[in-house]
């Protein structure tokens, strides 16, 4: 079952251009600066009904929040830990004629 949409189907001109209203185009704003973010449709959408509800706990904010940056951490300790084994690798390969390649060593193995 695909994700319900984030916004509603919103008016059409007959040349087929949106017609967004003000309240339409804030949620397109929220939206973008989530995304932005680097949040998840997902929590993008939950973090809308959180928004729109006045009544919401900021608890209920802040634990998506924080569970996002944890998120950021775990990704970014990966992405410098492959940083650093690639550039190993490319330090150790000659990056000449040579056909022996360390790279692709570490690759096949």
């Amino acid at each position: 079952m695909p994700p319900a949409p984030l916004l509603p189907a919103v008016a059409r001109t007959e040349a087929g251009y949106r017609l967004y209203t003000a309240r339409e185009v804030h949620t397109l704003r929220f939206i973008r600066r989530a995304r932005d973010l680097g949040f998840s449709m997902a929590e993008i959408a939950e973090l809308l009904k959180l928004w729109q509800n006045r009544r919401r706990a900021s608890a209920d904010v802040k634990r998506i929040a924080l569970a996002h940056v944890a998120d950021l951490e775990r990704r970014l300790a990966e992405m410098t830990a492959m940083k650093r084994t690639l550039a190993s690798l490319a330090a150790c390969c000659h990056g000449d004629a040579r056909p022996d390649c360390p790279i692709l060593d570490e690759l096949a193995d």
